[in-house]
């Protein structure tokens, strides 16, 4: 744990209302040091009135729990933070953070997309961080449904972070109340927010710099137009981080964010972990090189390991069935499909809906030439 008294410091600078990274930097850089900062800052006019600090007590109230939680404060000028990070001109003066530090350390890449993501989605982003993980990358993303959590779930046992746009105490999704503990207790959880504080709107874009910097590169899985997963993108390539997107079908909305981005020279058209390596050759390790041999047999032809229970139920459908109406389970149906073919079995696991059901919507949505039905018991949109 760092310095408890310089981590109050901290603590009461940037939890001063009006006070953000950047003017954090400018009030410690124009009085000399954080401590310094403090006792000048009523000199300093924010609309109109002098800025105050966090009170003594409150810093207190923050620091105290997230001791009890077991966690810890990482401030901007410790070695544990990260020069990657740093390096922004709006880097966080300090992080909470719950889990495993020694992560930080890793290479890392960032697997991010639609929260709304197909099944096919979901099980490409697993089959990728499982790859990259085995090939000693930590997998970063946001906590999410739909990619971000597929992505966290299949790093698990190779090492993950999630970057949080709420306190680190606080689940969100609640659907992910599993996924946090097993993160809390086998990855790292990260946030710049105060203990406590629930997402909004706002918090969000903030927490995908965090996302970006963290990493040597991004990879896009299914994002729509205007997304969030966009937003990191920009944020990857005005840090000078390499972008990759894995392309779709241009009559699904999902694809717009990577075919656009690859359509524009932003992102590398990438396929599989093979392609992202190749492409960081230049930050390849002995591990990476060694993994790149073992990924030198076609992906198509590699064994795929089996989406876990847990990670199919990563989704924003309802859980309760029994008094799903039509509708209800004709967009949850919906929600999963895309123009990659899907099984009947994924779509019983990833909507936890009775077979007959979904029997039932597929030829619904068959009879009015919605999707289509191929071979090995498939389906798709047409």
């Amino acid at each position: 744990m760092e310095n408890k008294k310089q981590v109050i410091e901290y603590l009461r600078l940037i939890r001063a209302d009006g006070v953000g990274p950047t003017t954090f930097d400018k009030l410690a850089a124009q009085f000399g040091n954080v401590e310094q900062a403090l006792e000048a800052m009523h000199t300093v006019r924010y609309r109109g009135k002098a800025l105050l600090p966090l009170s003594e007590a409150k810093a207190l109230e923050e620091y105290n729990a997230l001791l009890k939680k077991k966690g810890y404060f990482i401030l901007k000028d410790s070695q544990k933070y990260g020069e990657q990070l740093r390096d922004i001109h709006d880097a966080p003066p300090l992080l909470s953070a719950l889990g495993d530090l020694s992560l930080l350390q890793r290479p890392k890449l960032a697997i991010i997309g639609a929260r709304n993501a197909s099944v096919s989605g979901r099980k490409l982003a697993a089959q990728i961080a499982r790859d990259l993980g085995q090939a000693g990358f930590v997998i970063v993303s946001g906590l999410a449904r739909g990619i971000d959590a597929a992505a966290h779930e299949a790093a698990l046992e190779t090492g993950t972070i999630a970057v949080l746009a709420n306190g680190v105490d606080v689940i969100y999704p609640p659907e992910n109340k599993k996924l946090y503990e097993s993160i809390a207790d086998r990855g790292l959880l990260l946030s710049e927010n105060p203990f406590g504080i629930e997402p909004n709107a706002q918090l969000f874009p903030r927490r995908n710099r965090i996302v970006s910097d963290l990493c040597q590169g991004v990879i896009i899985i299914e994002a729509a137009k205007q997304s969030g997963s966009l937003i990191t993108a920009r944020f990857a390539l005005d840090q000078g981080r390499e972008v990759f997107a894995i392309p779709g079908n241009p009559l699904d909305p999902r694809a717009h964010g990577p075919n656009s981005l690859i359509k524009h020279g932003q992102a590398y058209l990438v396929e599989s972990a093979e392609d992202i390596l190749q492409a960081l050759n230049s930050f390849l390790s002995p591990a990476v090189e060694r993994a790149l041999k073992a990924l030198d047999t076609p992906t198509e032809f590699r064994q795929q390991e089996p989406v876990s229970q847990q990670l199919l139920d990563f989704t924003d459908t309802p859980k309760q069935t029994a008094s799903m109406t039509g509708d209800q389970a004709h967009h949850t149906v919906l929600a999963c499909l895309s123009h990659t073919p899907c099984s009947i079995d994924d779509l019983v696991s990833a909507t936890q809906l009775p077979v007959q059901t979904i029997l039932s919507v597929l030829l619904h949505m068959e009879l009015t030439n919605q999707i289509q039905r191929l071979s090995g018991n498939r389906v798709v949109l047409s």
